[in-house]
């Protein structure tokens, strides 16, 4: 099994998409069945395990001031270009686009379920790890781990925040994908501590979800993005 799957260029993160769309349909289709109260304690409880994660993940960092300037100029470049509010706009234009096609599903979450299943998905060191790992040549034991807990994840995450979920599919299929790739060309780079530093940012951007989710404090966590970057380059050259 493991040969088939060395033979093709990423197929780890091919293997995690794909169960990502089946378990966000299964979630898609369960959700009508589901009480409008048992969602919204679901809805709690997600809020809830996603600020735990982020304060575990967070704890991670071992560069503090690397860590808050990539939150605060990613935070300012995400502003300045007004990426969530392209999101938003790109995704409802997906949606009127898919339901004038014959599909139908609701209004609520829709930015909220991709933004909590892209940085619960992409933003854990499994993804960082595993997507490393296959990108040195070896088996995708990792990915294909993760693949299995996301297909479960994205079956719950979908009956509660809807079919954002399913989209997050494709940024974490270029991610993912990319990090495999991108190790590749840059083994002599990589180094634990560039693992723990975007680990810990991530750790960041998913406590400010878990703050808006819970209707705490709103944050425009997609806007803070690029701060995934800044922390890769802060930490290879500082």
């Amino acid at each position: 099994m493991y040969d088939l799957i060395n033979n093709i260029p990423a197929a780890g993160s091919i293997i995690n998409a794909l169960a990502i769309v089946l378990g966000s349909t299964i979630g898609l289709i369960i959700k009508r069945r589901i009480p409008e109260r048992i969602t919204m304690v679901a809805f709690q409880v997600i809020g809830l395990f996603i600020l735990t994660l982020g304060v575990q993940m967070t704890m991670q960092g071992k560069n503090i001031l690397i860590m808050m300037l990539s939150v605060l100029l990613g935070a300012i470049v995400g502003e300045a270009l007004e990426l969530e509010e392209r999101l938003q706009n790109g995704l409802k234009g997906l949606r009127t686009n898919m339901i004038n096609r014959g599909f139908q599903f609701g209004e609520d979450h829709l930015v909220e379920g991709f933004l909590t299943a892209f940085l619960l998905f992409c933003m854990g060191s499994m993804a960082i790890l595993g997507a490393f790992e296959e990108g040195i040549g070896k088996p995708p034991k990792l990915l294909l781990i993760k693949s299995m807990m996301d297909l479960v994840s994205s079956i719950a995450l979908a009956s509660t925040l809807g079919v954002g979920v399913l989209f997050s599919a494709i940024p974490l299929l270029l991610y993912q994908g990319g990090i495999t790739l991108g190790t590749i060309c840059l083994n002599d780079f990589i180094s634990n501590t560039l693992i723990d530093d975007i680990t810990a940012v991530g750790g960041i951007l998913l406590l400010g979800l878990g703050l808006s989710l819970l209707n705490i404090k709103h944050f425009k966590v997609f806007n803070m993005i690029p701060s995934l970057l800044f922390v890769i380059v802060f930490s290879l050259f500082l």
